[in-house]
């Protein structure tokens, strides 16, 4: 069987030891407007898109996607950038992995705010937290009865409402006015069972890519 190509563009979401623990792949880092249409003159069997640009450079565009999967290319995103852009292209044949795909395709997150972050551009390591992880993470703290309803809403404004270079936990639970014993118990819920669900989805959409191999 021939070898298939693979390109993945990742950044943040995962870190790329990792991702090579799961995939052997070329991966690329953070999708911008033109990498996938400078790939076409050459096209890969597979390309995953995880991270991609938002505000630095101007983001991929549908239209190169849309390129790719004429050009027979098997396009699967995931996670951040990825997920967006399977949620609006999936009727054109993109594929569409993970949870934050499912909250884009079901209209329950709409804005690239949700999973924009900040990160060092050297390193990728986090600078801020995504809104989608938070969100994720106060609901199964509501579930657990950690807070209210009334609680995570008022924890899901206080998020939405920074700016996201600067959106991180502590600025949030300091903000959010909450009762100082719940805030306690949030953060030990957070260190112990907090989940990173960009990262997550990304590791399920390389593993899908895997699983596309055998």
């Amino acid at each position: 069987m021939d070898q298939k190509r693979i390109v993945v563009f990742i950044g943040p979401s995962l870190n790329l030891n990792d991702a090579r623990k799961i995939l052997d792949a070329d991966y690329h880092p953070p999708v911008a407007r033109d990498d996938i249409s400078a790939l076409l003159n050459d096209p890969p069997d597979i390309i995953g898109i995880i991270d991609g640009v938002f505000h630095q450079k101007p983001a991929v565009s549908h239209r190169e996607i849309l390129q790719a999967l004429k050009a027979g290319v098997t396009v699967i995103g995931g996670s951040s950038m990825g997920a967006l852009r399977a949620a609006e292209l999936d009727y054109a044949g993109m594929i569409g992995i993970g949870t934050v795909y499912q909250k884009y395709r079901d209209g329950k997150i709409e804005s690239d705010d949700d999973v924009a972050i900040v990160f060092d551009p050297v390193t990728h390591e986090l600078l801020s937290e995504a809104l989608v992880s938070m969100s994720y993470n106060f609901q199964m703290a509501e579930k657990k009865g950690i807070i209210t309803h009334n609680d995570f809403k008022k924890l899901y404004e206080t998020a939405k409402n920074i700016y996201y270079p600067q959106r991180n936990y502590l600025r949030v639970l300091s903000a959010s006015d909450l009762e100082k014993n719940k805030i306690k118990q949030l953060e030990t819920f957070l260190d112990h069972e907090g989940i990173d669900i960009k990262a997550k989805d990304a590791k399920k959409a390389l593993k899908y890519i895997k699983d596309l191999l055998q």
